[in-house]
């Protein structure tokens, strides 16, 4: 029996995670697109007999879902079906990756039990995922922990994201493009995420969900400066100033409950981790 099962190992947060369970020598199986339709039934059932499943598999890219919700549904909520009829048949634990869920907050901090706040299509796909996790964790009795996730960065993000964006246009532009230089973000480095994750698998937990972030925040524009200075760069900066559709104007993660939990913290700052990036990215 393998100790893990990944799904979507072969991602951006899924590369990560095979590094680190690689160094780790830790016994795993490595789910990827050339395994067949992850949200099909059929291919859970040729996936080997594990201990954990890290269900990281799914679309993620939140303007899509605005265009693309049938299909953002079908692939994230029925993958996470599919992923809990393998823990209930198998007694397994599954470590499940969500998302940001609370949209402009009251206040902040923010804490797992704030008010959810759907925005995007792309989270209520997760919205529903995370309640059935709970149904099934707590009606079939395994247990079940949910990662929330705030801005996730790192090398080797897909390009249509906010910081591969701002760190392409600095390597290979005389200037640098944003939609709005205003919103202010709470930025996890990847390494930090995966610790958390991994944190979880070992874990002797029942029904849990923690937000995995840095505790502070960010606008694109101190990003962008982070970014110049690092680089030793002084580029132009322009901003359209568009707004997206439910833009969110600044989140930062109450992680007191993962620290006190799963003795997780993050263990890079924002000049540590954009530092790795941009060498990442070389």
């Amino acid at each position: 029996m393998n100790n893990i099962l990944v799904t979507g190992s072969g991602g951006f947060i899924g590369n990560h995670l095979m590094n680190e369970l690689n160094k780790r020598n830790l016994k795993y199986f490595a789910a990827t697109r050339g395994n067949g339709d992850i949200s099909s039934p059929r291919t859970w059932n040729d996936f080997p007999d594990s201990k954990v499943v890290i269900h990281l598999a799914g679309k993620s890219f939140v303007p899509d879902s605005w265009s693309n919700s049938y299909g953002f549904t079908e692939t994230n909520l029925l993958s996470t079906i599919c992923a809990l009829e393998y823990c209930k048949q198998r007694n397994a634990k599954l470590i499940f990756l969500s998302s940001y869920m609370y949209g402009n907050p009251l206040s902040l901090p923010i804490p797992e039990d704030a008010q959810i706040k759907v925005q995007n299509p792309y989270a209520l796909t997760k919205k529903w995922s995370e309640e059935a996790c709970e149904f099934y964790s707590n009606n079939f009795n395994f247990p079940v922990t949910i990662i929330r996730p705030f801005n996730v960065y790192g090398p080797g993000q897909p390009s249509n994201f906010l910081l591969p964006h701002i760190i392409s246009q600095l390597k290979l532009e005389n200037e640098i493009r944003v939609k709005d230089l205003t919103p202010k973000r709470d930025y996890v480095y990847v390494k930090d995420l995966i610790n958390a994750i991994l944190k979880a698998v070992e874990a002797d937990l029942g029904f849990e969900i923690f937000n995995i972030g840095s505790g502070e925040s960010y606008s694109v524009g101190d990003i962008i400066s982070i970014v110049q200075k690092l680089n030793n760069s002084n580029l132009p900066v322009y901003s359209e100033e568009t707004s997206r559709k439910g833009e969110i104007l600044d989140t930062i993660a109450d992680i007191s409950k993962a620290l006190k939990i799963l003795d997780w913290y993050p263990q890079w700052d924002i000049s540590k981790g954009l530092k790795e990036t941009l060498e990442g990215e070389n």
